[in-house]
């Protein structure tokens, strides 16, 4: 059965500046057992809620099976660690995913392509090793909660 593994949703930005001068450290609580989504705006208390540049991207879901062994959400900054879904494969799909409290519509934009942040804060190669599995940037389409644990998943094809 499908997993939300991990949520991860941060009030600052971490990856600023140079990879080469390090992120910026994190701030307590990142990794959480649940999170809002609202509609068009993304996570409530994430760093990308609202903000007019990234609602196309308000919202990152990453596959486990494409995170070296020792990563975690917290090295790639993406908002949800899904286990059991090949994800990379869904753009211009709807994703609907529901962990207890109703299903949560994210229209899937595009690829969340891996940067040169993820040599520095996973290790040496591990940006060329993400090529293509970096995961996805989503738009929620409505509102609702994602907690950690079991989650009914179903993919809404794109029209045409």
């Amino acid at each position: 059965m499908p997993e939300i593994v991990q949520l991860l949703a941060s009030p600052v930005h971490r990856f600023e500046g140079r990879p080469q001068d390090g992120p910026v450290p994190a701030p307590a609580g990142e990794l959480v057992a649940e999170v809002r989504l609202r509609a068009g705006l993304g996570i409530v208390g994430d760093r990308y809620f609202g903000h007019r540049a990234h609602l196309d991207a308000a919202v990152t879901v990453i596959a486990q099976d494409s995170l070296p062994p020792g990563a975690d959400l917290t090295h790639v900054r993406r908002n949800v660690l899904l286990a059991g879904v090949a994800v990379d494969d869904l753009v211009g799909s709807i994703l609907v995913l529901d962990s207890g409290d109703g299903p949560v519509r994210l229209r899937v934009n595009r690829p969340a392509n891996p940067c040169a942040w993820m040599d520095v804060t996973i290790g040496p190669g591990a940006r060329e090793q993400l090529r293509g599995r970096g995961g996805i940037r989503c738009t929620p389409l409505t509102d609702g909660v994602l907690r950690v644990g079991p989650v009914l998943v179903e993919i809404i094809a794109p029209e045409g």
